[in-house]
This record gives structure tokens, C-alpha cells and sequence, in this order.
């Protein structure tokens, strides 16, 4: 399990870093830095970490214990994202 949380780590990493490349440049940005809090790829990332987080809280009541954020994620990530990440895809058409 450990193992999967940090390919996910990995993953998230990349797709980060390949978004910032793309990502477009804001005019409050300093040239010297990017405002991440603002850029579309701290948005996304904040929406799936929101929904892992709801997964987890209905896990755990499910359960009825805390099953903590890396079961969690690997659930939800095995489980939910890609039929998330079209939905995703679609409200943004």
C-alpha cells in the first residue's frame, strides 16, 4: 500500500509540474514567482483532495473507525477518480 501512495506522490508530482509549464501567467504573478494558490493546478488539486477527504469521512463512518488519508486515497483513487476526472473534463467543455 505504501508503495501505490508514493506512485500516486510521483504521479501528482509530474502532472504538477507539466501543468505549471502550461499554465497560463497571470498578471499579479511576479516574474520572479508564480501565485500557485490561484493557478488552475492548485484548484485541481485542492478539488481532488477535497473529494478524497470526503471519501475518507464516508469510509470511516461506513467502518466505524478512521481509516486514515492513505487508505483512503488509494480507494478513492482505485475506486472513483477516473469516472471523476471525466466529469471533470465535462463541466469544463
Amino acid at each position: 500500500m505504501l508503495g501505490a501512495v508514493r506512485q500516486y506522490r510521483r504521479q501528482a508530482k509530474v502532472f504538477m509540474l507539466s501543468q505549471l509549464e502550461n499554465a497560463d501567467m497571470t498578471e499579479s504573478a511576479a516574474p520572479s514567482g508564480l501565485n500557485l494558490q490561484d493557478s488552475k493546478l492548485f484548484k485541481e488539486f485542492q478539488a481532488e483532495r477535497e473529494e478524497i477527504l470526503r471519501h475518507k469521512w464516508l469510509e470511516s463512518e461506513r467502518a466505524g473507525y478512521d481509516i486514515g488519508f492513505e487508505r483512503a486515497l488509494i480507494d478513492w483513487r482505485l475506486k472513483h477518480r477516473s469516472k471523476w476526472m471525466k466529469g471533470r473534463k465535462s463541466k469544463k467543455a
